[in-house]
């Protein structure tokens, strides 16, 4: 994501020196070690706030050796296309201080796998690599690690132990998964560029996801209960993908384990964002020992699936963000490719073989690489993936978006709940433009953009009850962030397996942004601390694995369905119109069963909506919304989607739903039986700062009772839930 220039916290490279400069006199050496380990974003970005930290936040040990100590260890499954069977490389790095040879014996154990391996070792005084080779029997069944959706997440035990001399000892356990990874860049018929989607275990897979910031501005305070809740959301919510953004940090060993045992594919940049850095020999020795410390780190996490060099620079040197002098133009490029080609490339090159890599992102690829590196125009959506960012545009209107190879950042802002606000303020902040409300939005203009986009659709608050307004502007601008992504999404879910004038072939969505950093408005669909956004409850929708979606083009309804199901499967589609003031549906039409293939999207269904208007009779665009859904033979349904035929604050015949709920206990889940005396659009159901998330939210109520089941986080009661209650849908907006 792009860094905005803000008062509070604007950060570039060379604001950095200052901040140095200005803090430790000058001294050089101190300065460059600060610049490569600063949590970038620390020093704010438009979603967070200006908390440069500093000191000691991991544990610190003293580790005493006389004859040798293992400094790292690592490892990578790897494939032999040509002989059908598994490696494993393993490499072991010693740091030996006797002042004669050690000698030993390495014992390598994966017993699922009937790997039992002796090696005899020689390590000569100094630093040492012991490389061992374990080829796995092809006769023995390897299950392989796959994407949370398509497969498994099979892994096997591996134990390592150095018996040496002196009776000195060594262990190291790991877990070991197998699975490749490509990149496919080629022609596509029909298109000019090239295609840009991911093979996993030779099957190409479709990315659902977001991009994932830093938990919190102190690290300290990120706990394994939060990085279990977070990536639980993630998969909860249909999604196989998080971006690891660049401006933040490389994330602890625990998160890349949780990613590998939940199927979240990884695409990890390396810490370098929106800025120009230096390339003198002191700072590229420094990324050097940094990029290979990491790679070697984090390699034999399975979940991560690419390396990426930096986020935007690439588009930021030329798209000149920074107005260089076009004299000077040469320099910056030659730096660029020094550091991200010269130097990181080839460290990523040298220690993985196992996945790509890719300078930037976004990024031609291919192209980029035929044009030295950097392309003349970045956001080419034939090449590549892209970037994408619109807040003026209506975002309804799916002709706004591109139809590119892969969507790799786009999103809209919304505000977090009030109890997640109420937490960090006081009641003089309560209002939208209060003070409180100005200073935690980092995004130039962003308060008034989300009214300016709800606006277009949505009757705006107008309570004179300062609280009631603020309460009401944060329900609609999460309305407006969860249409906007949804309308977006969809475009890109069902542009997969087709190319219109020559675009298409979108293999790849991840929204800005998956988590926030602290209490304040942002991109993101899980607010600081986990509580779902509504963003994140259709997100659940947009990415599940059986999808119907809907669209207009030139006053014609089409229906989409979008399939990542394993195997081809016979579907039913039912569309149904309602009229805003009839909970019974004026009409419904299901079509015969027809073949829709796993792991493609295609067009079930197209009307002129004059004529569906007609044959459901008393119906225009105003009083009706049309709904459909699909079903399987084997019962498998997808969700209901929905297609405004209006603005909704234009619609005809929608009345205030009065919304009751009756709460039970089943176990460790509570149910919320809910009944409506009207169609509810975006019924919001609430509990406050109760920790948990429902089974669905801020869905359309097109049916009189609807039950939704409540799942907690943490122990809770009926009545503290009966006492935390709020309902909210559209039509309480006043």
């Amino acid at each position: 994501m792009p860094r905005q220039l803000y008062s509070q916290g604007n950060c570039l490279t060379n604001g950095w020196k200052r901040f140095f400069i200005f803090t430790f006199h000058g001294n050089q050496n101190l300065l460059f070690f600060l610049l490569e380990l600063q949590e970038q974003c620390s020093f704010s970005w438009d979603w967070g706030p200006a908390f440069p930290t500093q000191g000691i936040w991991k544990d610190v040990r003293i580790e005493a050796y006389n004859i040798g100590h293992l400094s790292y260890f690592t490892f990578s499954p790897i494939y032999d296309n040509h002989a059908q069977e598994w490696n494993l490389e393993i490499e072991s790095s010693f740091d030996v201080v006797s002042s004669k040879p050690v000698s030993g014996q390495v014992f390598v154990e994966i017993p699922k796998l009937q790997i039992q391996q002796t090696h005899s070792i020689e390590l000569q005084p100094g630093k040492r690599i012991v490389e061992l080779f374990v080829k796995i029997n092809k006769n023995i069944t390897v299950d392989t690690w796959w994407p949370h959706g398509h497969g498994n997440q099979t892994g096997y035990s591996m134990t390592i132990l150095f018996k040496l001399d002196k009776d000195l000892k060594i262990k190291r356990t790991a877990k070991v998964y197998f699975r490749t990874v490509e990149l496919i860049q080629e022609p596509i018929e029909g298109s000019p560029g090239l295609s840009f989607y991911f093979k996993i275990n030779g099957f190409p897979i479709f990315l659902k996801g977001s991009n994932w910031i830093p938990a919190d501005s102190f690290q300290d305070q990120v706990t394994s209960e939060l990085l279990r809740l977070l990536l639980q959301s993630v998969v909860d919510a249909n999604m196989n993908t998080l971006r690891v953004w660049g401006g933040g940090i490389y994330e602890r060993g625990e998160f890349y384990e949780l990613c590998d045992k939940l199927g979240i594919m990884v695409w990890q940049d390396f810490m370098f964002a929106c800025a120009l850095y230096p390339t003198d020999q002191g700072f590229m020795d420094s990324v050097t020992a940094e990029v290979a410390y990491q790679v070697r780190r984090l390699k034999s996490h399975p979940s991560i699936i690419i390396w990426s060099g930096n986020n935007e620079n690439e588009a930021a040197l030329m798209m000149n963000w920074y107005n260089i002098d076009f004299r000077q133009m040469g320099t910056y490029i030659k730096d660029y490719v020094k550091l991200y080609v010269k130097n990181i490339r080839e460290v990523v090159l040298a220690e993985d073989k196992s996945r790509p890599y890719i300078t930037s992102s976004p990024t031609n690829g291919a192209k980029s690489i035929a044009e030295g590196w950097l392309s003349a125009n970045p956001y080419d959506t034939n090449f590549g993936d892209i970037h994408f960012y619109d807040y003026s545009s209506d975002c309804w209107d799916w002709n706004v978006f591109p139809k590119a190879r892969f969507a790799s950042e786009y999103g809209y802002q919304s505000w977090p709940s009030f109890s997640t606000l109420e937490k960090v303020s006081t009641k003089e902040d309560w209002f939208y433009k209060s003070r409180f409300s100005l200073h935690r939005q980092h995004h130039e203009n962003g308060n008034n953009e989300m009214l300016l986009q709800a606006a277009l659709h949505f009757k705006l608050p107008q309570s004179t009850d300062p609280l009631r307004a603020f309460k009401d502007t944060i329900y609609l601008s999460q309305v407006m962030q969860a249409q906007c992504v949804k309308t977006e999404t969809e475009f890109y879910r069902r542009s997969r397996s087709e190319i219109v004038n020559g675009k298409g072939h979108t293999m790849g969505a991840l929204y800005w942004q998956l988590n926030d950093i602290w209490q304040a408005p942002s991109w993101a669909s899980l607010e600081y601390g986990g509580k779902w956004k509504m963003l994140h409850y259709f997100a659940r929708h947009f990415f599940a694995p059986l999808l119907p979606v809907g669209f207009e083009n030139q006053s014609v309804l089409f229906i989409y369905g979008v399939s990542d199901l394993l195997s081809d499967c016979n579907v039913t589609l039912t569309v149904r119109v309602h009229m805003w003031s009839s909970l019974e549906p004026l009409c419904t039409r299901a079509t015969t069963p027809f073949m829709m293939k796993a792991g493609e999207a295609a067009l079930l269904h197209q009307e002129p909506v004059p004529e569906l208007l007609r044959r459901c009779g008393n119906c225009t665009r105003q009083s009706c919304v049309v709904s459909f859904y699909l079903s399987t033979d084997s019962k498998l349904s997808s969700s209901a989607n929905y297609h405004f035929l209006s603005s909704l604050k234009e619609a005809v015949g929608l009345q205030k739903a009065h919304i009751t709920v009756i709460i039970s206990q089943q176990r460790d889940t509570f149910v919320f039986d809910l009944e409506t005396s009207a169609v509810a659009p975006f019924v919001w159901l609430d509990v406050g700062s109760i920790p948990g998330r429902f089974s669905d939210n801020g869905f359309l109520m097109t049916e009189k009772t609807r039950t939704i089941l409540f799942y907690p986080w943490k122990p809770t009661s009926k009545s503290a839930l009966e006492q935390s209650f709020h309902v909210t849908s559209l039509t309480d907006i006043s």
